[in-house]
This record gives structure tokens, sequence and C-alpha cells, in this order.
């Protein structure tokens, strides 16, 4: 019986021998992987942890149990982030990931099922002008309006989310809806001895259909008998009306101590009444409604009346001419915008940044992709900057988080506790054929 629990005994020893070998077997498998993937953009170390298997006493006597292995990717370590020249390479910069897609899904079916998630990827056109990657990921996102914003879209699915396509061959131009006018008016030409001359200026606009038109606004004095007037009449003249006047307006500037030269009233003959807050007023052109910023009551900004120059100081308009898609860009928001060589923006897509619980939850795929999983918890899509999430950059690739230097001190050590491991195993096949022997 005695003989029974030592052959038990070395047994388990044997055992825990192996389970040694199997074990660092496969801390070795990580080490080679984390190695080979160590100049993989995005890539995700792999860690193994060894855990002891106690089976405890048994008859008096020693039962080894062993030892088991765990291996988990570390998703939540970030790697070092580098510069490339493609402005569509992306990388996060912080907590949060890219959504992707397979490109072969979306070529088949034009949608996608399974939205996928990765922390980096090189992107660039295909020939449909989807930004894809090389290997057959394409960048997800929520598609703008034609006025450039974004919709309101759900958060907690990727039900919204769209393959980002560019039409590189694509027109784009903006009608103008607003002008600001940064003009000063000589407060000497409104004395009595003044020789009551106009002053003009044109402003360029754009109409529905991109096409160049102007407005031409006239500036006459008002002549008093005597001392000063302040006053000033203002018309507006639309070329694409065929120079009709489509706002008039008598403006007085105030010539107080504390607020001398601003505005003080305005009184419309043609166009929308002046806001004295907002210092608004809203002309109708050619191609629809224009306002234009004169200035708030008693303020510096806007139209003013001092010293003796007529000075156009700023003026600034919305809108922009028909122009070709030159080249795009992604900002750290997310947002991916069209730039037309007239130099306009536009905004087209807004990439989202993705977010679950626990990043270590998920469940890997090829190419430095990554799955939702019951482990991970629930995604959420965050605009990028906001909530836990970092900023997306662009021009930028996130490197491996593999250290060599680390997995090569890792293998060497593998390499010994392996040789030891079967140290044992050779010593315990001996040690049980020396038993063998004694019973015969």
């Amino acid at each position: 019986m005695q003989q029974k629990g030592v052959f038990m005994t070395i047994s388990s020893s044997l055992n825990a021998g192996v389970a040694g070998l199997s074990t660092n077997a496969a801390k070795l498998a990580t080490v080679a992987d984390n190695i080979a993937n160590s100049s993989t953009y995005g890539y995700k170390r792999v860690e193994a942890d060894f855990h002891s298997m106690v089976i405890g006493a048994n008859g008096g006597g020693y039962t080894a149990g062993g030892v088991r292995s765990s291996v988990q990717r570390l998703v939540d370590e970030r790697g070092t982030l580098v510069g490339t020249s493609n402005p569509t390479d992306l990388a996060v910069r912080g907590r949060g990931m890219l959504p992707v897609a397979s490109s072969s899904e979306i070529e088949q079916t034009g949608t996608f099922e399974q939205m996928m998630l990765t922390s980096t990827g090189s992107f660039r056109t295909d020939e449909e002008g989807y930004l894809r990657t090389e290997s057959g990921l394409t960048l997800l996102g929520w598609p703008a309006n034609a006025d450039g914003t974004i919709p309101t879209y759900p958060r907690e699915a990727s039900t919204g989310l769209q393959p980002v396509q560019i039409d590189l061959n694509a027109f784009s131009g903006a009608p103008t809806t607003a002008v600001r006018l940064g003009v000063n008016l000589p407060a000497v030409e409104t004395e009595s001895d003044a020789t009551g001359d106009s002053r003009e200026m044109v402003i360029e606009y754009y109409d529905n259909l991109g096409k160049s038109e102007t407005l031409t606004i006239t500036f006459t004095p008002t002549i008093p008998a005597t001392g000063a007037s302040n006053t000033w009449q203002m018309e507006v003249a639309d070329s694409g009306s065929g120079g009709a006047i489509i706002g008039d307006y008598l403006m007085t500037f105030n010539d107080s101590r504390t607020a001398g030269g601003t505005i003080d009233t305005v009184a419309e003959t043609t166009g929308t009444a002046w806001n004295p807050t907002t210092g608004k007023v809203i002309v109708t052109s050619a191609s629809g409604p224009i306002e234009i910023d004169l200035g708030a009551e008693d303020t510096a900004s806007g139209l003013t009346q001092l010293g003796s120059s007529f000075v156009p100081k700023t003026i600034s308009k919305d809108g922009s001419p028909v122009g070709t898609m030159s080249s795009v860009e992604v900002d750290a928001n997310g947002y991916v915008r069209a730039i037309y060589n007239t130099g306009a923006r536009v905004t087209i897509f807004q990439v989202p940044l993705a977010d679950v619980a626990n990043l270590n939850g998920m469940a890997a795929m090829d190419y430095q992709t990554f799955a939702v999983t019951p482990e991970s918890g629930a995604f959420f899509l965050w605009d990028a900057n906001d909530g836990p999430t970092g900023e997306m950059v662009a021009f930028a690739r996130e490197e491996s988080t593999t250290d060599v230097a680390s997995e090569l001190t890792d293998m060497i050590r593998t390499q010994r506790a392996y040789s030891s491991n079967a140290k044992v195993f050779q010593t315990v096949d001996e040690m049980m054929q020396e038993t063998t022997n004694i019973k015969r």
C-alpha cells in the first residue's frame, strides 16, 4: 500500500512536469508572436500568466498539482504614435477605437453586418472612393447633411454608421448668406460746410448656383444747415436684381463723450429693421436673404463715424465659388472635411470613437481589429475628445506595443524554465523505472 502511495506521488510529479512543459511552451508562443509583430502597426502584445494548481495531501503524502497558464491580449496598452505623409493615416491619442468593417462585405452587399474596432489604420481611397486599408478594412462614420452639419445618430448601435466614401470628382459651392461690415465713415462729411460726396464700396457674393454677383453699398451724408448731422443714408444695390435697391437705411451716429462714433439709431426704408442688440439687418437679393452686420448699438465694431477718413477696415462674408475637391483632411474631433481648390472646406463625415468598459475583454481578430464580446461590455460611440475618449490624430500611425528587449528577456527565462521542467520529467521517468525494478 505504501508502495502504491509512492508511485502515485511520483506519478503526480510527472504530471506536474508535463504541465510545466505545456505552459512554458504556451509562454514561448506568446513571446514569439509578440516579437514577430514588433513592427506591426496597431499590434497589441499578448501576455501569458502562470497559476499554480493545488491538489493537496493524499494519505499523508503530497500530490503535485502542477501549473496552468492564462493568456490575455492587452488592448488597453497604447503604442507610440509616429508621423506619416498620408492625411488619412489615423491613430488615437488616448482612449477610444476607430470603427471599421470588412471591405469585401461592403463590396458584396453595400453595407456591413459586423462592426470591428481598431486603434490605427492607413486609409486611402479605392476606385469607388471608399477610405480603406490595404488589408481590407473600410473606415466607418456618420454622413453629414448638405450644409455640413451632423444629424443625431444612435450612439449604442452601429446602425447610423456608413462606409466613409469620398467623391473626388465632386463640385461644391456655397451661397453667401451673411456679410459683416467693418467700415469707418468720415465724421467731417456730415458737417454743414461739407461737399456731400457719397462713398461707395462693392462686395462680391455668390448666388445659389455659385455665380459671382455684387452688392454695391453707397453711403451718402446728410448735410445740415448748421452744425453736424452725424447721419448717413446707406443704400444696397444688387447686381443679381438688375441693380435694384434692396436695402435703404438712415443711420445716425452717437456724438457723446463715452460712445462717440458708434451707431445710435437706424431707420429702414427697404429691408428689415435693424436689431440694436445684434446689429444686423436682412436684405433680399435675387438668390435669397442676406444678413448684413452693421454693428450693435453703442459698440465700436461694425460701422463707425470718426475723423476724416473713409476706411473699409474689414469686410467678411460666407459662401464660396464652385470648385473641385483637391484633398481630404480629418481633424482631432473626427470630422472628415473635403478641401476644394477654392479654399472651401466642407464637412462630409464624422468618424466617432468607440469605447467599452473592458478593452481587454474584446475578441482579437485579424489585421489588428477587435470585436465586442459580453466580457468587454457594450460599446458606446463618442465624439472624439469627448467623454473618456482621446483625440483623433491624422498623419499618424500607432506602433506595436511590443518591447523587444523585454520579450527577449522573457524568452531566455522561458527557455530555462522549459529545460528545468524537462529535467523534472526525465528524473521522474528514471525514478518510476527504479520503482518498477524494486517490484520485480
